[in-house]
C-alpha cells in the first residue's frame, strides 16, 4: 500500500431503489441523505466519509428504504480510482453550504437593519433574531461536522457569523437601551 492509497478516504455508499409512486418515498430518501452532507454520485447512489455516525444513518436509512417496499444496500470502502472524483464532489457541496450560509448572514444582516430603519426596538423582535441568528449558528456547526476534509469557505462563514454576532449584540443593547423596564 502507499502513502497515497494510506491517505484516501474511505465511504460508505448507500445504492437504494424505491418505488415511483408515491413520489414522496424517493424525495424522503433524498432529503434524508441531504440532510446528512451526503453527495449523489449518480442517481440513487449517495456517499458519505465513513464514520460510526455516518454508519449508524445510513443502517437506519436503508432499513426505512426496505420498509417503504425498496431496496438498498449499503457498502464500505475507498474507491479503487475515481476517489478525487468523489472527493471533489464531497468538497464541492460543503462549499456551497458555507456560501449559502454566508448568503443566509447577509439576510441576516439585511432584516436586523430593517429594524432600525423601523425603529422596532422591542424584546420581541429581539427574541426574532435570536432564533433566526441561533439556527445560522447550528446549521454551521452542522456543516462544520461534516466537513472532514477542509472544505472551501468556512473562515468566510465563520467572519459572515461574527458580523451576525455583532449586529445582534449591537440590536440587542438597543432594544435595553429603548424598551422600558418591566415590558
Amino acid at each position: 500500500m502507499t502513502d497515497d492509497a494510506a491517505q484516501q478516504p474511505t465511504w460508505l455508499v448507500l445504492i437504494y431503489r424505491i418505488p415511483s409512486e408515491p413520489t414522496r418515498l424517493r424525495s424522503t430518501a433524498w432529503r434524508r441523505l441531504k440532510a446528512l452532507g451526503a453527495v449523489y454520485l449518480q442517481n440513487s447512489v449517495g456517499a458519505l466519509p465513513k464514520s460510526a455516525a455516518a454508519e449508524r444513518a445510513l443502517r437506519k436509512l436503508r432499513h426505512d428504504i426496505l420498509q417503504m417496499g425498496g431496496s438498498a444496500v449499503l457498502l464500505d470502502g475507498a474507491a479503487i480510482a475515481g476517489d478525487d472524483i468523489v472527493l471533489a464532489t464531497f468538497q464541492r457541496a460543503r462549499a456551497e453550504e458555507y456560501a449559502e450560509i454566508v448568503d443566509r448572514c447577509e439576510g441576516f444582516l439585511a432584516e436586523v437593519h430593517k429594524e432600525y430603519e423601523k425603529s422596532h426596538f422591542t424584546y420581541a423582535e429581539l427574541e426574532e433574531n435570536e432564533v433566526d441568528h441561533k439556527k445560522l449558528v447550528d446549521w454551521f456547526a452542522r456543516i462544520v461536522e461534516r466537513d472532514r476534509f477542509g472544505a472551501d469557505g468556512r473562515s468566510e462563514a465563520e467572519a459572515a457569523l461574527a458580523k451576525c454576532e455583532e449586529a445582534l449584540e449591537q440590536y440587542a443593547a438597543r432594544v435595553y437601551q429603548e424598551e422600558p423596564e418591566g415590558h
